[in-house]
């Protein structure tokens, strides 16, 4: 990454170019290994699985026996070591995905446990407070923050257990495959019938373990963040024990039809291809965070996590202080997209929030946050979410321009 290169190009010059330098050096030396070790384990997944120029052609209509949805789903079984996986374009996002899962998973009159604590705004409105929502319709739901995880399962209403792994938009830390392991084995020693479902959005590929090797039932997540890879056009999935799988399924599609219909509709290879460039798009991603990290901390905020930092998911948080500032940044932000970059960001009303969000994207798939993006509630402590970014020389000018804005403001 040439970070000089980037500033005398783009006319970035005074305090932010010097802390853009010292960014650079910060940075210069950082090893990915976690990721050298994903790009071996997908590569492994592809050569086991046997993939056929002809598993490409896909299906239209009622989608029965596409060898592209079932390859694709085959190799994402194998990558996460799982039994079985459900990766439709039906599925329009993590949302929609981890709720078809929650609702197959805990039926009517039993207990969800959110041992994370407060999900993200859209989740917890779907399980709470949308008037059509999970626990309107007759579940019950509770939540407990991590270090309180075990301590609530004497509960024998409990039917799942609901983990989020990235931090979300709060001000709250993310959580490691590795934090996750003794808990995922405490409670299966204590409670072995109950489903551990964890939200695996921006987690994927990140680390060289995914939820279902230590020990979770279902991970779910969008196929338009890592593991498309910034190929895939759309999608979601669920990913985990069979039967699990099968019920959700079930409950997207009808009883009885289970898995067996679901349209590729000629995105096969997208998906594909999108899976295999997956690990690189990722450590993209995480270079790029790691540049931004380190130029608003030489700028004097509060960033986390900080550059150099092991990272869980792809999510940077930069505390700016101000409504004002946060507007600022996305609108510098925004000017660096590839598409849509002469819009201007506004504040706006998003299902689920409270408070106005203002987000800034410019990606060539509408939502893809593998693609650089920020979202930010205008909440305290004004913080805002940086995410993403295929390109690693992308994310630093992104943030470049961003913190531009913010010195000219």
């Amino acid at each position: 990454m040439n970070v000089q290169m980037l500033c005398e190009r783009f006319g970035v010059a005074g305090p932010v170019r010097k802390a853009a330098l010292r960014a650079q050096e910060l940075v210069a030396t950082m090893r990915y290994d976690a990721q050298d070790r994903v790009k071996s384990n997908v590569l492994a997944a592809f050569l086991e699985e046997g993939i056929a120029e002809s598993d490409f052609a896909g299906s239209f209509g009622y989608g029965y026996d596409d060898s592209a949805r079932a390859k694709y789903e085959a190799l994402l079984a194998r990558i996460f070591g799982a039994q079985r996986a459900l990766a439709r374009l039906s599925l329009v996002s993590g949302t929609h995905a981890i709720v078809t899962a929650i609702a197959a998973c805990v039926p009517h009159g039993k207990t969800l446990l959110s041992i994370t604590g407060r999900p993200y705004d859209t989740l917890r409105n779907a399980i709470v407070d949308a008037p059509n929502s999970l626990v309107r319709g007759g579940m019950k739901y509770k939540e407990v923050p991590f270090v309180e995880a075990t301590g609530e399962l004497e509960d024998p209403n409990i039917a799942a257990i609901f983990v989020q792994r990235s931090r979300g938009y709060a001000p709250r830390q993310a959580v490691s495959i590795d934090e996750c392991a003794p808990v995922f084995a405490a409670i299966k020693k204590k409670r072995p019938g109950v489903a551990i479902l964890v939200d695996n959005c921006y987690g994927e590929l990140v680390e060289d373990r995914e939820p279902t090797h230590i020990g979770a039932d279902l991970a779910i997540g969008s196929l338009i963040k890592n593991l498309g890879g910034s190929l895939a056009p759309a999608g979601g999935y669920v990913i985990g024990r069979g039967d699990l799988v099968a019920r959700v399924a079930d409950r997207l599609y009808a009883p009885g039809l289970g898995d067996a219909l679901g349209p590729t509709l000629g995105f096969g290879r997208a998906l594909m291809q999108g899976l295999f460039m997956a690990p690189l798009i990722v450590e993209q991603c995480l270079r790029g965070l790691d540049f931004a990290a380190a130029l608003f901390a030489e700028l004097g905020y509060d960033v986390d996590p900080r550059a150099g930092d092991v990272r869980t998911d792809i999510v940077q948080a930069i505390r700016l202080g101000s409504a004002k500032r946060v507007r600022v940044f996305a609108e510098g932000l925004q000017s660096a997209m590839p598409v849509n970059a002469r819009f201007r960001p506004e504040p706006g009303r998003v299902p689920g929030y409270t408070e106005p969000v203002i987000m800034s994207s410019g990606s060539f798939v509408s939502g893809a946050t593998i693609e650089l993006s920020c979202d930010a509630p205008l909440r305290e402590p004004f913080e805002i979410y940086l995410q993403g970014g295929i390109i690693a020389e992308h994310t630093a000018l992104g943030a470049l321009f961003a913190a531009r804005a913010l010195t000219q403001s």
